[in-house]
């Protein structure tokens, strides 16, 4: 029967085996420590991601259509919502057949005109295969 207990017991012994090992404590303490620190960290990732939307600083913009004209000329139809009151800039890209930039301009939108639709004209210096809005900015 003495044989059969060895065969119970742990390969690694019992904490009762080893008095002069310190009790495992804290594990609480660790786990709450972490957790705030991911909170800090997850908190000012968020106010970075907001301030960087914050002011409504974007004039929402959308392409309505685009035409290539010769291979040193596109032109395109796009339309800009803004307030009344406000300035906006838009850039507009043409890219080539490997996505690279062929052309660009930036497009005043006075103070005044609402939402607009705008047909601009954009030089290239090869043929462009798109364009698109990059960006819209009040100002």
């Amino acid at each position: 029967m003495a044989t059969r207990d060895v065969e119970n017991q742990p390969v690694l012994g019992t904490p009762d085996d080893f008095p002069d090992r310190p009790r495992r404590g804290g594990r609480l303490v660790v786990h709450v420590v972490i957790g705030v620190l991911v909170a800090i960290v997850a908190g000012g990732w968020g106010y970075v991601m907001w301030s960087m939307t914050a002011g409504g600083s974007e004039a929402p913009a959308q392409v309505v259509s685009f035409h290539v004209e010769s291979a040193n000329r596109a032109e395109i139809t796009f339309e800009v919502y803004k307030p009344d009151d406000r300035v906006a800039v838009c850039r507009i890209r043409a890219l080539d057949v490997y996505h690279g930039e062929v052309g660009s301009k930036e497009v005043r939108i006075p103070a005044g005109e609402g939402s607009k639709q705008i047909k601009e004209s954009l030089d290239t210096s090869g043929e462009a295969t798109s364009v698109h809005i990059q960006y819209c900015n009040l100002v």
